[in-house]
């Protein structure tokens, strides 16, 4: 059983709020929901089964993790009270330097032990389980782990999940050119979670992650491979600008539930009461 559905942004909140057939979940981005929005996320968990998504814990830095982000971030997962929560393997700050984006880190067994001690401290403190996403990346990491294996240790050592953002492997595989099969293949299907979905968008004859177009075939082509690989439970569409209509991402969500489906990945909605 697994759920297809959006990550909840803004120009779509009257189209969620009239809870469409095609949504069968939400995913939230918590640093949308920071110190005051936590009224609005609980809203939303009357209506869908709602999921917290982070992008600012810096989970790759070495030493502890910000306190005031952390705390924000379990604020918002008592509000929802999520079946899991998620985040990235990737880090965003470097000491007090906040870079803005989610990096890449280097696959060492040093590296491993950091960010499974953080993920470890975040699903303790929220009392939730974790998955973590892979990220893109300019340059590929490299180290004495290959990223498959990386993550296969992390997902042991930490006891967390995979949420597998397909574009993004997508993007990396023709970047850093190996085969995004062979790589899914490389990881544990037990780890396999979630699935992230998206279009990517081209910038000086590569692929590139802007989160701003439509759910390409080649896309869809890997989400069919992952739902017949892994015991997934759920796909997030995202899309953070470009934003189409409700019409076209109901289309999108249509094709996604066709293809778990098919893998006998049925819909959770009617046969999961969810209370928060």
């Amino acid at each position: 059983m697994a759920w297809v559905g959006l990550g909840y942004r803004r120009p779509w909140a009257n189209w969620i709020d009239s809870r469409p057939r095609e949504i069968e979940c939400l995913e939230i981005i918590a640093e949308h929901f920071f110190a005051g929005g936590e009224r609005r996320a609980a809203e939303l968990t009357s209506r869908y089964p709602v999921f917290v998504h982070g992008l600012g814990l810096s989970l790759g830095t070495p030493g502890p993790l910000d306190s005031e982000t952390l705390a924000h971030f379990a604020a918002v997962v008592d509000a929802v009270h999520p079946e899991w929560i998620s985040e990235h393997i990737a880090f965003t700050k470097s000491g007090d330097i906040d870079l803005g984006h989610l990096n890449p880190i280097a696959p060492s067994p040093k590296s491993l032990q950091v960010i499974a001690d953080h993920t470890r401290r975040v699903a303790d403190l929220c009392q939730r389980p974790i998955i973590l996403e892979n990220v893109t990346s300019n340059l590929r990491p490299v180290g004495p782990l290959s990223e498959p294996e990386f993550i296969n240790r992390l997902c042991e050592q930490a006891e967390c999940g995979l949420l597998l953002d397909v574009t993004n492997l997508f993007i990396n595989s023709r970047n850093h050119d190996y085969d995004p099969s062979a790589w899914m293949a490389q990881v544990d299907p037990a780890h396999i979670h979630q699935l992230h979905v998206v279009g990517y968008s081209m910038r000086d004859g590569r692929p590139h992650d802007s989160h701003a177009a439509a759910i390409q075939p080649e896309i869809f082509e890997l989400v069919d491979e992952a739902a017949g690989y892994a015991p997934l439970k759920a796909a997030i569409i995202e899309r953070d600008s470009s934003f189409p209509t409700p019409n076209q991402i109901a289309g999108e969500l249509r094709q996604l539930r066709e293809i778990f489906d098919r893998h006998g990945l049925h819909s959770r909605t009617g046969s999961t009461t969810h209370e928060p």
